[in-house]
């Protein structure tokens, strides 16, 4: 196959559609996982026995079974478990896309909730009580005072997260969703010419990991400008 033939373009067209694809499913996958990890992180900090129950049994589970077969779980059992949530006869139709994205979602706001958990047990016990003596009402506290320490120290954790998710949409791929890494798999195998199309899938993941990179290093300085200032 010639390169920059007519062929090799509708191959290259249909790559970056798939690449499209895959940011799609990164976006939203980790989204969702950032807002309902958050969530969890904080409410896991509760005393109350059901919920400490609760969330060692599904942090158990979850941080112990692969992505991948929490993918087919969802994308060949989803209809069944859909229905019998709603009790009704009616048949639901998963996509790999929603299959992939509720799997990264349920996955990765696990990793997450760990981690606010932890970044937040980490925080000075008197930043709370400054509050309570400054009488500062807890939503107000939450994103005034502790948030953007919790960012901080949290930031860290989530690039590696970020990435990992990045690295682990192309598992949808074996549930049938046409993104990069399947659309890269469909032109080596009909042009016989793996070495290029899976390179250039590789490019892609290598430049927005780069990237990432970069964003995280201008953000960690950021975050951290205040408390150089302290240490000078």
């Amino acid at each position: 196959m010639e390169l920059f033939s007519d062929q090799f373009n509708g191959y290259l067209w249909q790559m970056a559609q798939g690449a499209y694809v895959t940011l799609q499913l990164f976006a939203a996958g980790f989204s969702l996982a950032l807002v309902i990890g958050v969530l969890v992180g904080i409410i896991t900090l509760s005393k109350n026995i059901v919920i400490q129950a609760f969330w060692k049994v599904y942090s158990s589970i979850i941080m112990g079974v692969p992505s991948l077969l929490i993918i087919f779980l969802l994308y060949y059992g989803g209809s069944a478990m859909l229905s019998g949530i709603f009790g009704t006869d009616r048949s639901f139709d998963v996509t790999p896309f929603g299959a992939g994205v509720a799997a990264l979602t349920i996955v990765y706001a696990c990793y997450i909730a760990e981690l606010v958990h932890g970044a937040v047990m980490n925080l000075p016990k008197g930043q709370f009580e400054a509050c309570s003596a400054l009488a500062i009402r807890p939503i107000a506290a939450w994103r005034h005072v502790i948030l953007p320490q919790l960012t901080r120290l949290a930031l860290p954790g989530l690039i590696n997260i970020w990435m990992i998710v990045l690295k682990d949409t192309p598992l949808v791929s074996l549930a049938g969703l046409n993104d990069l890494v399947a659309n890269a798999k469909i032109a080596a195998g009909a042009t016989k010419e793996p070495f290029i199309f899976f390179i250039a899938a590789s490019l892609f993941f290598i430049a927005f990991s780069a990237l990432t990179l970069r964003l995280s290093a201008r953000l960690e300085t950021r975050f951290n400008r205040g408390i150089a200032e302290v240490k000078a």
